[in-house]
């Protein structure tokens, strides 16, 4: 009987058959121990002479790290851990030796594991990265699909920038020009909020920005929502709920993937809503007294954010930023024209921040001057201006970064081992 082995636990005294891959092994003179993964779980395998063909015992003593393999024993309990179980080799067939295995148990510094990356991804770590991002992913789809979002791609070729940078990577486009791989989805989105209400995107954006922090990627994946009839409270409320719904998720579904990563899982335990709300000029002034040299109207650099956070339990929404250092199309606050109804989410532990979102300017005029103001040109965003002319309504959205999340989840420190193939201003291989 074939099995996965993230089943194994059904099985106990029953005669099973797995296929993997042997990513450890040791031998105690006429027993050899198999530590296999089939990429559903790890399982030990024990391999005894005296219960085996002399034949396949001499199969068993070729085996190297990372050959493939197909096993067949008997599931027991392992006689020393609770609820761990072993498989007793009863016949065993290879499908591949492996030449040698280059990356060994000692200390290997980054750039060469990243040089290897198609092979590091096997490690256990990085496989519980990966499973936990794939949790995110889907807890993400969970939380919008029951609460009224449908998914809507957006573009990944685009004629201009969505924020009017310059940090775009161009690619030639026929007899058109020029074309830009897309930094975002959100304006296309916007569009969709007209004819469906609640929406999402989810797909890479790219950044050609030339940073090289630990919270930086050339490419990455995001997630835009975008909501008609919801002003900035409600936007602001949505992002904790997704965020506490996404974290609850993990810790229920990846337990076993955290135990693995050694992640502390008591500061993910209080998650919850509300999360902590401050105005950016409350955010400067708190960052002042702890001694950051940060002036009124500037950004926040990352040691602000890993500062501004580190007695807090709960992320924190600095929210209502200076219009001069955010998106054109972030609605002004009524009260004080010089300030935007914008928040970002930033995660405690150092991690930063993990959501942009802001209600949309609404008024067709507005938005003109603010564009005019930004010296961004009116015609390729002439569609979108004319989603202010035909139904214009309140509206808000958010954008979460995949990897600053999952390496959140993860206690990641870089986020360049949360998504499968990093790249970097200095990496594009593997």
């Amino acid at each position: 009987m074939e099995i996965f082995l993230k089943d194994i636990a059904k099985y106990k005294d029953q005669t099973v058959t797995i296929k993997g891959w042997v990513f450890n092994l040791r031998s105690s003179g006429k027993i050899i121990f198999l530590q296999i993964r089939d990429g559903s779980g790890f399982i030990q395998a024990v391999a005894n002479q005296s219960e085996l063909a002399a034949e396949k015992w001499e199969q068993v003593k070729k085996i190297t790290i990372e050959s493939s393999i197909s096993v067949t024993g008997q599931v027991i309990a392992h006689p020393k851990q609770i609820g761990v179980y072993e498989l007793q080799v009863k016949n065993l067939q290879i499908v591949q030796i492996a030449k040698e295995w280059p990356i060994g148990k000692k200390e290997h510094g980054p750039e060469f594991l990243l040089d290897h990356r198609h092979l590091w991804l096997r490690s256990q770590k990085q496989w519980a990265i990966q499973r936990v991002r794939n949790s995110v992913i889907n807890a993400i789809y969970e939380y919008l699909n029951n609460n009224g979002f449908i998914k809507i791609d957006a573009p990944i070729l685009t004629p201009t920038s969505c924020e009017g940078t310059t940090t775009l990577f161009a690619v030639p486009y026929f007899d058109l020009g020029s074309a830009y791989l897309s930094q975002s989805g959100q304006l296309y989105i916007e569009a969709a909020i007209f004819s469906h209400g609640r929406v999402f995107d989810f797909g890479p954006v790219f950044r050609a920005e030339k940073s090289k922090t630990r919270r930086h990627l050339t490419e990455f994946w995001m997630m835009d929502a975008e909501a008609a009839f919801v002003e900035h409270e409600e936007n602001m409320k949505i992002q904790e709920e997704l965020i506490s719904f996404v974290v609850n998720k993990v810790l229920t579904d990846n337990l076993f993937e955290l135990n693995i990563l050694e992640r502390d899982l008591e500061p993910l335990k209080k998650i919850k809503p509300p999360f902590v709300r401050m105005t950016h000029a409350e955010a400067v002034k708190k960052l002042q007294s702890l001694g950051s040299d940060i002036k009124p109207g500037e950004d926040l650099g990352g040691d602000d954010e890993t500062l501004l956070t580190k007695d807090s339990p709960v992320p924190i929404f600095v929210e209502k930023w200076p219009k001069s250092i955010k998106a054109f199309y972030m609605r002004r606050d009524p009260n004080n024209p010089e300030v935007v109804l914008g928040a970002d989410l930033i995660a405690p532990e150092g991690f930063g921040e993990v959501i942009g979102g802001s209600e949309r300017e609404t008024d067709y005029e507005v938005l003109v001057k603010r564009m005019q103001e930004e010296k961004l040109p009116l015609e390729p965003f002439q569609w979108y201006l004319d989603l202010r002319q035909y139904g214009s309504v309140p509206h808000s959205g958010f954008g979460i970064g995949l990897e600053r999340l999952v390496g959140w989840m993860c206690g990641t420190h870089h986020i360049r081992e949360t998504i499968p193939f990093p790249r970097m201003i200095n990496r594009l291989t593997p």
